[in-house]
């Protein structure tokens, strides 16, 4: 794969590169650069975390190494339960994102505890600690913490850990949505500061709730990958999609982000009094006929929740199978 379509698969779908020609340059002169994410041990994988899995099976073609980060001391920071809990839900994470796709002879999966806990690491968290601010810390972990309003001692030293991986995983492309972007500026920042070089930081949308919210897990309004064809079909069917409202609509996003990805294609399969089958090749047609009035919510909905279920149909019997 030349240096262009490289680029143009590792730039899909992203919001943005800081920076691009730090990214032109890794390319250039290093035969396997290596790229992470870090992701909190949850007790549901969805769509969320679908898209930077996505991502990460773009970069792995792209001829990055991939570590995947089970932060389990991060979860236990932001409160997310006992370790014994999170080390359980860590191991389920690695099943489901190996089922998502990743090539597992081609992506590492680490503990955060294998090494957070090492004397080199603490002693950097403390010379990080020194060089970071109290409002820096706290603008930071804002995006991710659990006590927003009112933090812990504990979710300020969150976001200083976190750039500090970057440095002990050896990375040297970090991805993560746009709510991990202030940490990733602060790691671009204060490494060089402690004698490591600065990411370069790619960031993914966040994907919105089904309701055309905020995705949480109280509200319920994700996909998760344990949901049956039935549940997906169900949420699909009633998640807000207004007629030829394409921002911050989720079921374009689902379109945009998850089926042609994999599929390269959406096919629309109608009575021919509704205008009949339609496959659009790209996104900017589906964007095109969707914005028009020529595709209906309800026909795009039908289509969308059949792919998602293709998607998730292996991804089930893998789990099942352990």
């Amino acid at each position: 794969m030349d240096l262009e379509s490289r680029l143009q698969l590792i730039k899909r779908n992203a919001v943005e590169i800081v920076t691009e020609d730090e990214l032109v340059q890794l390319l250039q002169t290093k035969e396997k650069p290596r790229a992470y994410v870090g992701y909190e041990p949850s007790g549901e994988i969805h769509l969320g975390h679908m898209m930077t899995v996505q991502k990460l099976i773009d970069l792995q073609q792209a001829g990055f190494e991939i570590v995947v980060l089970l932060a389990d001391v991060h979860a236990y920071l932001n409160e997310k339960g006992n370790f014994d809990e999170i080390r359980e839900i860590a191991e389920f994470n690695k099943k489901a994102f190996i089922a998502l796709g990743l090539d597992e002879s081609k992506v590492k999966f680490v503990l955060g505890s294998e090494y957070q806990l090492e004397r080199d690491y603490v002693l950097d968290v403390l010379k990080m600690a020194r060089i970071t601010t109290v409002n820096r810390a706290r603008r930071s972990m804002d995006e991710v913490s659990r006590r927003k309003d009112d933090p812990m001692v504990s979710q300020m030293i969150y976001p200083l850990m976190q750039a500090l991986d970057i440095a002990h995983l050896g990375v040297d492309l970090a991805v993560g949505g746009t709510d991990q972007r202030k940490i990733h500026m602060l790691a671009r920042e204060n490494l060089p500061k402690l004698g490591y070089k600065a990411p370069v930081c790619l960031h993914t949308p966040i994907l919105l709730g089904l309701d055309g919210q905020k995705m949480s897990s109280s509200k319920g309004n994700y996909i998760s990958v344990r949901d049956s064809t039935e549940e997906v079909e169900k949420k699909i069917r009633k998640a807000f999609c207004p007629a030829q409202q394409v921002e911050n609509n989720p079921i374009i996003q689902v379109a945009l982000f998850h089926i042609f990805p994999r599929f390269g294609e959406l096919k629309v399969e109608r009575d021919e009094k509704y205008g009949g089958d339609v496959t659009y090749k790209t996104p900017d047609e589906l964007i095109s006929d969707f914005k028009s009035g020529k595709l209906h919510p309800l026909d795009l909905k039908k289509a969308v929740a059949k792919y998602l279920n293709k998607i998730l149909e292996g991804v089930r019997e893998k789990l099942e199978r352990g």
